[in-house]
């Protein structure tokens, strides 16, 4: 029994270290200079712990064209910036208290100094201080939207004052509308937001939904694609498990492969989210780095990813815009 307990402890300790042993490898490598470990002590800036080894901007990472747009293949995602952890509470609760607006702006100033050149998140308070503290500081960060014009959404002239070079519409909202027949609801908001002369895109976690949208040729400009359909109803999953999880969030280990079908067969550009499974595909550097190659293997060319950072712990942005300079490199 102690044996196995020992086993155990070393297992975790191993997963908990490992992203550090992967940023060092990037350093050793060549795919970027590692910036420091961020260690963020409460009274501290993100900036003040985690400044780079080296002063110099690097270079634009690969991109892509949505409407005009030039747009990087990894997008910096909002989810940790809005306290979204699906884990757990004491999660949410760790990202609300970490991500003031000066660490969100000090996020936004560092993805740029490593080459990304977008920020993906919806509109709140904190990010509008946020974006406006970094675009202060010089930054010339570009925001896209994800949002509805459902209730309890934040009324579209707030979020346009901000400046956004496109809105999605919420996932979560198309996911339902197309559940109760109200899928209309989608071309309305594309044409709406179109009127506005913004760019517009569709954001959903189930493929079928992706594929009904372009085929009814709403006229949207991209897709937000989750790699996991984590909108399954307990009626689905007790249908097709006959159980039901305790949270009904989970991830099927096919779920983005069939996402990826669905992308390779669009048109339009599509913007992939949850490539990490939301977290938990982080235990390891090889989880985390074969997690980037699947997904640049398995898009279009004309595709990008949209990732969530957290960079209490470590430098997030400079290991993935690393990872992305060697699976999302174009031709």
């Amino acid at each position: 029994m102690d044996n196995r307990k020992s086993k155990c402890d070393r297992s975790r300790q191993d997963r908990l270290s490992g992203r550090r042993d992967f940023l060092r490898q990037m350093g050793a490598g060549g795919l970027a200079a590692a910036g420091a470990a961020w260690f963020a002590g409460a009274s501290k800036s993100a900036a003040q712990v985690a400044a780079p080894s080296t002063s110099e901007k690097a270079p634009l990472l690969p991109t892509i064209a949505i409407g005009g747009k030039t747009i990087t293949r990894l997008i910096t995602g909002g989810n940790p910036v809005q306290a979204v952890s699906q884990p757990t509470l004491h999660v949410q609760r760790h990202m609300a208290e970490y991500f003031t607006p000066e660490r969100i702006a000090d996020l936004l100033v560092h993805s740029e100094k490593v080459g990304i050149n977008t920020f993906q998140v919806s509109y709140s308070d904190r990010v509008r201080d946020g974006l406006r503290l970094a675009w202060e500081r010089g930054s010339k960060i570009q925001w896209i939207c994800l949002t509805s014009d459902t209730q309890g959404a934040p009324p579209l002239e707030t979020v346009l004052a901000l400046k956004p070079i496109a809105l999605a519409h919420h996932g979560g909202v198309t996911d339902r509308f197309f559940r109760q027949g109200k899928s209309d609801g989608i071309r309305d908001f594309i044409n709406k937001v179109h009127d506005k002369g913004l760019l517009v895109g569709v954001s959903s976690h189930v493929p079928n939904n992706i594929r009904a949208v372009e085929e009814k040729d709403w006229g949207n400009d991209f897709f937000m694609t989750c790699f996991y359909n984590v909108v399954r109803t307990s009626e689905d999953t007790k249908r097709e498990f006959g159980m039901v999880p305790v949270d009904n969030l989970y991830y099927l280990d096919g779920d983005p492969k069939i996402m990826t079908e669905a992308i390779r067969q669009s048109r339009k550009p599509c913007l992939a989210f949850k490539i990490l499974a939301a977290g938990r595909l982080c235990w390891s550097p090889q989880s985390v780095e074969g997690a980037f190659q699947f997904a640049f293997r398995n898009i279009k060319p004309t595709d990008g990813v949209i990732v969530g950072m957290y960079p209490r712990f470590e430098d997030e942005p400079q290991a993935n815009a690393a990872l992305t300079r060697k699976y999302g490199a174009i031709g």
